[in-house]
């Protein structure tokens, strides 16, 4: 096994055991709610407890990597390892008893993604991949969907800001895209929208001004899977505008992007 191999084993572990706890606590922690850049944005006990239980394994069998939780976890490391963690990535799923939200955790180094595991814990699917391993999910070698031939037969997935002027331009990008491709789907999880590009459920997905913890684990699953995952816009921008898609349709879907002003996303 090699050393990525291992910490997309501890990874796979460490998410199982949130996404147990947090279904678990589901029921009782529902009401116990607090929001975070808008009134929209919300984040419950359970955000924080499946958090914990992450931060305490990581420290336990990785005492000096870094580690950055969406939930405001902070700590430095030695190793040049750090953890992006998303103890509950599509907390209003989670939140309105919907399907669909997951437990992300990604060790990260100088290069990029090494080691990802993405849980959901509702359909029980465990996705991970270790860098130049591939992508699985619950141990099946997962490919991207080549079928689709053409940029209007694809089914593209995508989400939206909490902020009430993004997410007026993003509907407004919508109208530009809709009519050139199959159909649009909104998840609510960016973890689960790349891995679902992984799987071949999705043909490809695009969103603006995601974190780090939100898209670290499902880049490299998307990646390991032959999804071409790139940002858009520049590193300067405010917002990035990242796409993943097969080889072949990421050029058709950049330009049509492009031309309906989704990089110029606020």
């Amino acid at each position: 096994m090699t050393e990525w191999q291992a910490l997309t084993s501890l990874a796979a572990d460490l998410a199982r055991e949130a996404g147990s706890l947090a279904l678990q606590q589901r029921q009782a922690v529902v009401g116990d709610v607090t929001t975070k850049s808008s009134s929209t944005d919300i984040v419950t006990a359970a955000d924080q407890a499946a958090e914990a239980l992450i931060t305490d394994g990581l420290k336990h069998h990785r005492p000096d990597d870094a580690i950055v939780g969406e939930e405001g976890t902070a700590a430095e490391g030695t190793t040049g390892v750090t953890w992006f963690i998303d103890p509950i990535d599509g907390t209003t799923n989670f939140y309105y008893g919907l399907p669909g939200w997951v437990v992300s955790i990604a060790a990260v180094d100088e290069t990029g993604t090494a080691a990802a595991a993405v849980y959901d814990p509702i359909a029980d699917v465990l996705y991970s991949a270790s860098r130049d391993g591939g992508a699985f999910g619950n141990g099946t070698r997962m490919h991207v969907r080549t079928a689709t031939a053409s940029l209007d037969q694809a089914l593209i997935a995508t989400g939206f800001s909490y902020l009430p002027d993004q997410r007026r331009r993003q509907a407004e990008i919508l109208l530009d895209v809709v009519p050139n491709v199959r159909d649009i789907r909104r998840s609510g999880a960016a973890a689960k929208d790349l891995c679902l590009v992984a799987v071949g459920v999705y043909d490809a997905y695009y969103e603006a001004g995601l974190n780090r913890w939100d898209l670290a684990a499902g880049w490299l699953i998307a990646v390991e899977s032959g999804a071409r995952v790139e940002f858009l816009t520049p590193e300067t921008a405010d917002r990035r505008l990242l796409l993943a898609a097969p080889p072949h349709l990421f050029e058709p879907l950049a330009e049509l992007l492009d031309r309906a002003g989704a990089p110029l996303d606020p």
